[in-house]
């Protein structure tokens, strides 16, 4: 990748929708350069897709919770598993520490959140956990 890759990547990830002739005149280099650097980044694996990320008035009320998860060494795997089957979590992270993963549960409601985290908190293998309610989002960026 070179500095005309990156700032590709970059518009791209402020707004996936831009036309490759948009695309190349913001670059200031041919719609066929922007074209061929395209498909290079996809094949190798740069761009994995594209997507969009609904908005608050296209997606249910939500609530979020992040949740720091401490395991039992030897039931790691098991908990892994256990966790990744469970429809309210989004997100799971391996992470350094005092805890093993880290996750990010959705649910519709604040009774439907506590439920998803008894789920989480009664899975065999888990040693203890500590939740936070997600308030508000300050910041989001593209991945």
């Amino acid at each position: 990748m070179d500095a005309l890759d990156q700032k590709l990547l970059d518009l791209l990830a402020r707004d996936a929708r831009l036309s490759l002739a948009l695309l190349a005149r913001r670059l200031g280099v041919a719609r066929s350069t922007v074209q061929y650097r395209l498909e290079r980044l996809e094949r190798s694996g740069v761009i994995g897709g594209y997507t969009i990320r609904p908005g608050r008035a296209a997606s249910a009320p939500s609530i979020e919770a992040l949740v720091l998860i401490a395991v039992e060494p030897r039931l790691q795997a098991a908990v892994e598993k256990r966790l990744k089957a469970l429809g309210a979590v989004r997100r799971l992270l391996s992470v350094s520490g005092s805890h093993d993963f880290a996750a990010t549960l959705t649910a519709r409601s604040a009774e439907d959140l506590d439920q998803a985290l008894d789920e989480v908190r009664n899975t065999p293998g888990i040693r203890r956990t500590v939740s936070a309610v997600v308030l508000s989002s300050r910041l989001e960026r593209g991945a």
